[in-house]
């Protein structure tokens, strides 16, 4: 018989190199990995590159890596490991789940993964912090330009007056390995200093002290007495307490949730900057890094008021360091037992001036007055904010002017006591120029605060305006509005910033609404995931300090000027004639809103295949309408932000827009499929409705022309109807025909199908029979056999015995020999014992003949019977 073909496997080609011979990167091409420990244990710093031959990535970053190998290479050793080739212990012993890693190491500790961007720049600047993980600070300036850096800084003090090392100092350079280890951004950043007098400017003066920088918080002392003095401690310590001002965002390019996590913390202010890693100075960056400090800078107004409390807000409010005096000093001169609660009041635009609008900020407050004891002044409660509501809204009329240029502040008595009273202060807001802009031309830089009464003595030393634009209001502080200090704790809209290094990140800036054409890459927008909008720093103005805090400053406002970013397509029109009108964001409300015509709209999306069915049904659909009073158009929802009003979770999704009433869109019934008939149906009942004007002739006329061009269509596909009926017939006759040869070829098939089943049951009797013989001929041959075995082991113990015989014959032929001849000298004297010798071996001998002849005969008799049987 033919034995199967084996599977023939063709073995992998053996590896070549994949650095160049000439590069400095050492390369085991075979995955020689107990060669690379042994090259690591005689270099200080060595960088490992495992990479897959094949790999995208690892082709990719193989120029990087060479490059940095040239720069670092006398300090550096650099070896590439092939850890693919199935032979290698590199494949055996690691198992990478991506390529290319990066591993380095720092005497015996590692390994350090490296996890950031593969470039050059990037992998020469983390080696360079392996290198070197601390930082010598060997004098008062250089202390204070470490930290002022917006990255934390962990700074340790070490007298070097003992040999070696002074305690404790490896183990803070482990923890700055440790730090790398973790934290592959490199964010904290650690230092050492040595000269004492140096130390005491942080308030270390013991040595071994370690000390952790903060911008918009207390500054901490790592505590020995409660945690051991441990390098992991350190790292976990110094990684748990930092202040993360501004953070860098580097995907790796691949899924990852790392931008969603970020987004779901509230709004973001994103900022794409080019970065140089490897770059003495940043000016750009110090100066974002200014604005952030600036924007987080609130504990020292914090600690200076303490018992400041804001409807809503769990912190007390903040305000910038420099006006703390002058605010005490005016809170000496107004005696205010408490600071009031207060509400922001929109007047309503008699005027209809749509860009114009009155603010009032109303508060409640409470007098010191006649009254013996001290006044102290519950939290704000429902109560007192609806009936200060209740005694404005009476007066408003008296806060209300068109426009203008000054504060008006008035106080009004409470209803329930005479010890309260109620501050309103308005003021008029252009929403076009409404910017805390530092420039002559803001109506906020020196505001004038009027105080008038209404209904009762003025009283202008008790007048206390918002809580959140207090400094505007204060006449006697030389401050301005525009102040950013502290701006994230004054505001429930705080920002988180981030950075991104838009040489490698600027396809999402492009995706955030960033020009393509620019050739300076410097962008900011603000993404707010919870409120769905983002908005975008004007790319006419350069990204600085003051155009980034005029951005937040905008975005903090209770009344944003912002306006919402909507993401444009610049497509192409419709490839039929352009007879159905293509949306884009720029478009919608020209189109949809500001048209004159009745405008049937289709919501769709390029990976939609059932939208793309419905192209057909709309070229017909536009072909039949009136250009003049209908409009067909259709915007692609993946491509172009809508209106949250417009948006939609379904597609595709019709809406009609009828003419004059375009706020009352109608929605096409999910329930009816999409077909022309239907379409006419719904878009003919909804624009009917449409005026309310008796019809007149030229009306009239036009009705009946257009039911004549829908009489005449109808006719046409009547006649396309038919027409189609004819082929149906005809495709019906071939088709029974096919049908009837099919039914023949059944029926053939059915009787061959009979056959088969006979003759198999004829063969499976067949077969039933010839087993049942094969089953007794089995059971005959195994009795046989033991029989067979049985007569064997009678013929091996018969044989033993014959052998038993011989033996006793041959001794016994010995001794009558021997008595032979002893016989003659002593017939004599032994007459009467030889005739008894005599006598018993001739019994004896007669015995064992007839034994002998017995055994002879059974022999004989079982072989006989044994071949009977055979």
């Amino acid at each position: 018989s033919c034995s199967r073909a084996k599977d023939v496997t063709m073995p992998a080609k053996l590896p070549v190199n994949f650095f160049s011979p000439r590069s400095a990167v050492i390369d085991l091409f075979r995955g020689q990995l107990d060669h690379a420990d042994q090259l690591r244990q005689d270099s200080e710093i060595v960088l490992y590159f495992f990479y897959a031959p094949w790999c995208g990535q690892s082709i990719a970053a193989r120029e990087e890596i060479e490059h940095v190998a040239s720069r670092l290479s006398d300090q550096v050793l650099f070896v590439a490991v092939n850890c693919w080739w199935n032979q290698g212990k590199c494949r055996k012993q690691k198992h990478f789940f991506y390529f290319p890693v990066i591993h380095l190491y720092h005497r015996s500790f590692g390994p350090i993964e490296y996890k950031g961007p593969m470039s050059a720049v990037y992998i020469e600047k983390f080696v360079r912090r392996v290198m070197t993980p601390l930082l010598y600070i060997s004098s008062r300036s250089k202390l204070l330009d470490f930290l002022s850096n917006y990255e934390p800084g962990v700074v340790g003090f070490f007298e070097f007056n003992a040999s070696p090392q002074p305690p404790g100092y490896l183990t803070f350079f482990t923890s700055a390995l440790h730090s790398l280890k973790k934290d592959y951004l490199g964010t904290i950043r650690f230092g050492v200093v040595t000269d004492k007098r140096v130390a005491q400017e942080i308030s270390l003066v013991h040595s071994g002290s370690v000390y952790l920088h903060r911008h918009a918080n207390t500054s901490l002392i790592y505590p020995k007495d409660v945690m051991n003095f441990t390098a992991e401690n350190i790292c976990k310590w110094a990684l748990e307490n930092r202040e993360m001002l501004i953070r860098w965002l580097r995907p790796h390019g691949g899924k990852s949730l790392l931008l969603n996590n970020e987004l779901k913390k509230g709004p973001a202010l994103l900022i794409f900057i080019p970065y140089n890693p490897l770059a003495e100075i940043h000016p750009l960056l110090d100066e974002i890094t200014k604005v952030a400090l600036e924007y987080h800078k609130c504990n020292k107004s914090q600690a200076a008021k303490p018992d400041l409390q804001h409807v809503g807000d769990s912190e007390s409010p903040a305000f910038d360091s420099s006006v703390t005096d002058a605010h005490l000093k005016f809170s000496e001169t107004f005696p205010i037992a408490k600071y009031p609660c207060c509400n922001t009041v929109v007047l309503p635009q008699w005027h209809s001036i749509s860009r114009t609008h009155n603010v009032c900020e109303l508060c409640v407050n409470q007098t010191l007055g006649v009254k013996p004891n001290k006044v102290h002044v519950p939290h704000c409660n429902f109560l007192e904010i609806e009936a200060a509501l209740d005694s404005f809204y009476l007066q408003e009329h008296t806060f209300f002017q068109v426009i203008s240029n000054t504060i008006e502040c008035s106080n009004f008595f409470s209803f329930y006591s005479p010890f309260s009273y109620y501050t309103a202060c308005c003021r008029t807001v252009n929403r076009h120029f409404l910017s805390f802009i530092s420039s002559e031309k803001t109506i906020f830089q020196t505001p004038k605060v009027a105080f008038s009464s209404h209904g009762k003595k003025e009283n202008t030393q008790f007048s206390i305006p918002h809580i959140e634009d207090r400094n505007c209001f204060i006449p006697d502080l030389n401050i301005s509005s525009m102040n950013i200090t502290g701006l994230s704790c004054r505001t429930n809209k705080t920002l988180n910033l981030y950075l991104l290094d838009s040489n490698l990140f600027w396809i999402y800036a492009e995706r955030l609404g960033a020009s393509r054409s620019t050739h300076l890459k410097e962008f900011a927008a603000i993404v707010d995931l919870k409120e769905e909008v983002h908005y975008v720093l004007d790319q006419n103005q350069s990204l600085v300090g003051p155009s980034l805090e005029n951005f937040i400053k905008n975005f903090s406002v209770l009344y944003s000027p912002l306006k919402r970013h909507l993401v444009d397509d610049p497509s192409v029109p419709f490839a039929e004639e352009q007879v159905v009108t293509e949306v884009t964001t720029s478009t919608f409300h020209q189109t949809v809103f500001r048209s004159a015509k009745n405008v049937l709209l289709l919501y769709y999306a390029q990976w939609c295949g059932f939208c793309a069915s419905l192209n057909h049904i709309f070229i017909q659909l536009a072909r039949l309408l009136p250009p003049d009073s209908f409009t067909v158009a259709r915007i692609d929802v993946t491509r172009n932000d809508l209106p949250w009003e417009f948006m939609t979770d379904r597609l595709p999704t019709i809406l009609f827009f009828p003419h004059q009433r375009k706020e009352q869109s109608v929605k096409f019934p999910e329930d009816f499929s999409v077909n022309l008939p239907n379409l006419l149906k719904f878009i003919l009942h909804h624009s009917s409705l449409s005026s309310s004007e008796p019809c007149t002739k030229e009306c009239l006329h036009k009705e009946s022309v257009l039911q004549q061009g829908h009489i005449s269509h109808l006719e046409r596909e009547i006649q396309k109807l038919r027409s189609e009926i004819n082929a149906l017939h005809q495709a019906h006759d071939q088709l029974e025909a096919q049908l009837s040869e099919a039914r023949r070829e059944e029926q053939r098939l059915q009787q061959q199908k009979h056959t088969l089943e006979k003759q198999h049951k004829t063969l499976q009797l067949h077969s039933e029979q010839l087993q049942a013989t094969y089953d007794q001929k089995n059971q005959e041959l195994l009795e046989m056999a033991e029989k067979l075995q049985e007569l064997a082991d009678a013929s091996e113990n018969l044989l033993k015995e014959n052998a038993l015989l011989r033996i006793l014959v041959a001794s016994r032929g010995g001794k009558l020999q021997s008595k032979d001849e002893m016989k003659e000298p002593l017939q004599s004297e032994q007459t009467l014992s030889e005739d008894n010798d005599l006598s018993f071996s001739t019994a004896t001998t007669a015995a064992l003949e007839e034994k002998r002849i017995d055994n002879i005969d059974t022999i004989e008799t079982e072989h006989s019977s044994g071949n009977r049987t055979e």
